[in-house]
């Protein structure tokens, strides 16, 4: 494994932490200035202000506990992209009601002052 792979994993592994302790504040810090976020059922965020405001939405609604399953990473010069799954349970904030939550995800990450930055995110549900 590569060390930009292993920088990628870590961040993946970051976002992980972070979005199941619903911190929006930390996880715009793990995107790039011009970073986009695709949510499934919410409008493009383009830029960290608009990301910040999309993660704090969500989470107002709902709390996810899930973890991430790397299937691919690839870097070409000072780009990279990354496969994942993600799995496990997503509880409704208004009612209390929980299910099964899984998803695929594309990341697109960029260097930004020589750190791997997410630069792109869309995710949709399994089929």
């Amino acid at each position: 494994m590569t060390h930009d792979e292993k920088s990628i994993r870590s961040l993946l592994a970051e976002y992980e932490q972070l979005l199941n302790a619903s911190d929006a504040e930390s996880i715009v810090r793990l995107y790039s200035t011009d970073g986009i976020f695709m949510p499934q059922g919410f409008p493009t965020a383009a830029g960290r202000e608009a990301v910040l405001a999309s993660y704090r939405a969500i989470f107002e609604n709902i709390t996810l506990t899930i973890q991430f399953a790397v299937d691919e990473i690839l870097t070409v010069d000072g780009m990279a992209a990354a496969l994942t799954r993600s799995n496990g349970s997503v509880r409704v904030n208004a009612t209390g009601d929980e299910a099964p939550e899984s998803n695929r995800e594309m990341f697109v990450f960029a260097q930004e002052n020589g750190a791997w930055r997410i630069s792109r995110y869309m995710f949709n549900k399994t089929a």
